[in-house]
């Protein structure tokens, strides 16, 4: 079964002195940005789509995208929840050493999130340019200048040629910016556009430089659209950011395997962080993400080759989209699994929040 807190009252309590807000567990960013932003405050970061809750983006380590910039879990300062037993227990950074941080990717393990307590930045505008046909060798030449040209950037590609489709560079502005006529070699587009140059851009935040409210850039699909259905096959995959370009050049080098099941890749930066589950936990981290085709059989047949490929890197997967690496592999690659699991089973020891993608995984 599934519990949702999406009913509980989303009221947002601001205290300024620790520059921090509190919130439902089940409010969603689109729910929550508005008002901060009115009230003068910001996020450090926000993913793609912001129809996402908060707890469900924290739960598997969510991210948006940027050198300096952390996984959204990064923001929580502290996390309340229900255990097994029906307690009340709230967790903090401060208080509770590496314990409260360690939490926070937390993959519903714990027990029933309540509230959380975020980090707040002074609001900030966001100016987004999308350039286009970015030459591959210039990226594998500059890549880590390349992805830290903005506060936020992202590469799309289908890996098929030796251009990278689009570069979303978004940039932490007052007033409109003007990166230029050129981007390592990419051209400015002269309209929105879709990750995907053939779909209409109505449903994108706002690009060609203009500023906004930073949570109406930093996602790449606007808070009054009406995401997908969920249905989609995606998988992303995250190495360290000193091995960003072999990755590239190994991914590159799968073009004809990928070509049939892939719609778009998406590559971003992602900063280390603190979080005994996190992927990015003390490493700085490049993802490569893939939505694929409706082909469940074909991606599964690509999906090793993949993931093979990038072992040698140390490949980590998202928590919640599609892999295949066995369990041995994954709990190898998180040295503080053992002390999760005691804290998980401190408050929930007879497994009532795990399922059977966690039982597999670590038990």
């Amino acid at each position: 079964g599934q519990i949702t807190v999406g009913e509980f009252d989303s009221n947002i309590e601001i205290d300024e002195g620790s520059m921090t807000a509190t919130i439902s567990a089940g409010a969603s960013y689109g729910q929550i940005c508005t008002e901060l932003y009115q009230r003068g405050y910001a996020l450090h970061n926000l993913a793609s789509l912001p129809h996402i809750s908060v707890a469900g983006a924290i739960a598997t380590a969510t991210h948006g995208s940027g050198v300096t910039n952390g996984n959204l879990g990064s923001a929580v300062s502290a996390i309340e929840f229900i255990d097994a037993n029906g307690e009340l227990h709230s967790l903090s950074r401060k208080e509770h050493q590496d314990l409260g941080a360690g939490v926070i990717t937390h993959l519903g393990c714990l027990g029933v999130i309540t509230r959380l307590t975020l980090d707040l930045k002074p609001k900030y505008q966001v100016a987004q340019q999308v350039f286009l046909n970015l030459p591959v060798s210039n990226l594998l030449d500059n890549f880590m200048e390349v992805m830290s040209g903005g506060y936020s950037v992202s590469l799309f590609t289908d890996y098929q040629l030796d251009t990278v489709n689009q570069v979303w560079v978004k940039s932490k502005e007052e007033g409109n910016i003007g990166i230029g006529d050129n981007y390592y070699g990419a051209v400015p587009a002269d309209r929105d556009v879709h990750p995907i140059i053939e779909i209409s851009a109505e449903n994108c935040t706002k690009q060609l430089g203009v500023a906004g409210p930073w949570y109406d850039r930093l996602p790449h699909f606007r808070m009054d659209f009406t995401p997908s259905s969920g249905k989609e096959l995606q998988s992303e995959f995250f190495v360290p950011a000193k091995h960003a370009v072999e990755a590239f050049e190994f991914i590159s080098s799968l073009k004809e395997q990928l070509k049939p099941v892939l719609m778009i890749s998406e590559i971003r930066s992602i900063a280390a962080d603190d979080q005994w589950m996190s992927p990015f936990y003390k490493q700085d981290s490049i993802a490569f993400h893939f939505t694929w085709e409706q082909d469940r059989e074909g991606v599964e047949k690509v999906l090793p080759i993949i993931q093979n490929g990038l072992e040698p890197y140390g490949v980590k997967p998202h928590w919640g989209k599609v892999f295949t690496i066995a369990p041995e592999k994954i709990q190898s690659l998180y040295p503080n699994l053992s002390k999760f699991k005691m804290a998980v089973e401190e408050f929930d020891p007879n497994g009532k929040f795990r399922n059977e993608f966690v039982n597999a995984l670590f038990y």
